[in-house]
């Protein structure tokens, strides 16, 4: 009698557990696959297991791509730059940035090709120049020409994927590249680092990555959401209480690379490109308390004062919220 009753436990367990599968909402999050600590997360199912949700990644080659699918209502939830934020926002998309993926550094560079005669940023004068244009690295490329008081006619700028760059780069057919990793480090091995998005932040055009969500998906998922900023954030902290610690043979670095098919040996370099700031930290008001917001206005009239958009908006503080952060505070 007792096994027989173990069993219809065993058995009505089991049932329950594919009931509960079964009835998991699939949602297909956009992300770019750059070597960050949320990849390990992403890695060992934590999101899943965190939002209950079914949980599919999906990659992007670009931030107009997360948009045209955002705009579409393909996906609720994605992974975009600031510069293509911005133009989002203006454009009237359903979004809301709820979170910072990370704060871009040298993981966007402007890299010169060894032996094209450029120095200084005034040595682009003439060149040619690759980027994916409405991308964060080609919000940073233009400031870095502002900067130096080049005009888009002073350049040629060719509008291409980072894979395109990577094969332009080969043939000699650019001198130069604004491009993030892993692209980056294989150009540098005939290139120079000229410029880093850290110094064009520094310069008054500073670039980051957000997660963003549609607005009615948000509301109806705000426990969800609150469990995905958890996650992001309890990866990224594993990462800041002991980023030493993740070298080429550690295991999240293993795991990193076998998950976004990132060489180990460059991932920790990577990692050190950009910053991940702590959730709590972010509610406060030089991020998504209100600096946020800021940065979009500032991109959005950088972008209409260089013809990339038609007008910019007054107000960008309803494409940003911090209300799925207060767990984290």
């Amino acid at each position: 009698m007792l096994g027989y009753f173990c069993r219809t436990l065993t058995t009505t367990a089991a049932l329950l557990a594919l009931a509960g599968a079964a009835g998991a909402e699939t949602v297909v999050i956009g992300h770019f696959g750059n070597p960050t600590p949320m990849q390990v997360a992403a890695a060992e199912g934590k999101f899943s297991d965190a939002t209950s949700w079914d949980v599919e990644w999906r990659k992007f080659a670009s931030g107009a791509d997360v948009i045209a699918a955002m705009a579409s209502g393909d996906i609720k939830l994605a992974e975009l730059g600031s510069s293509p934020l911005a133009i989002a926002a203006t454009q009237g998309v359903d979004l809301q940035m709820f979170m910072l993926a990370q704060v871009i550094g040298t993981a966007e560079s402007l890299i010169v090709r060894n032996g094209s005669g450029i120095e200084t940023l005034a040595d682009l004068k003439g060149k040619r120049i690759a980027v994916p244009v409405g991308s964060t690295a080609h919000f940073s490329l233009m400031g870095a020409l502002a900067h130096a008081e080049l005009g888009s006619n002073d350049v040629t700028i060719m509008s291409m994927p980072p894979d395109q760059i990577a094969a332009a780069w080969q043939q000699e057919a650019i001198d130069a590249a604004f491009i993030w990793q892993p692209v980056q480090e294989e150009i540098l091995q005939t290139g120079t680092r000229l410029v880093g998005a850290d110094e064009t932040a520094g310069w008054g055009y500073p670039t980051f990555d957000g997660w963003v969500v549609n607005t009615d998906f948000a509301a109806e998922n705000k426990e969800a959401l609150q469990a995905f900023v958890q996650t992001v954030d309890a990866a990224n902290q594993a990462y800041l209480d002991n980023a030493a610690a993740w070298t080429p043979d550690s295991p999240e670095v293993q795991t990193i690379a076998s998950y976004t098919g990132a060489d180990p040996a460059q991932v920790p370099a990577i990692l050190e490109g950009y910053s991940f700031l702590p959730a709590a930290e972010q509610a406060k008001p030089e991020w998504l308390g209100g600096g946020i917001a800021e940065a979009l206005k500032s991109t959005a009239e950088f972008l209409k004062e260089a013809g990339r958009i038609d007008s910019a908006s007054d107000d960008y503080t309803p494409f940003v919220t911090a209300d799925f952060l207060s767990v984290a505070k």
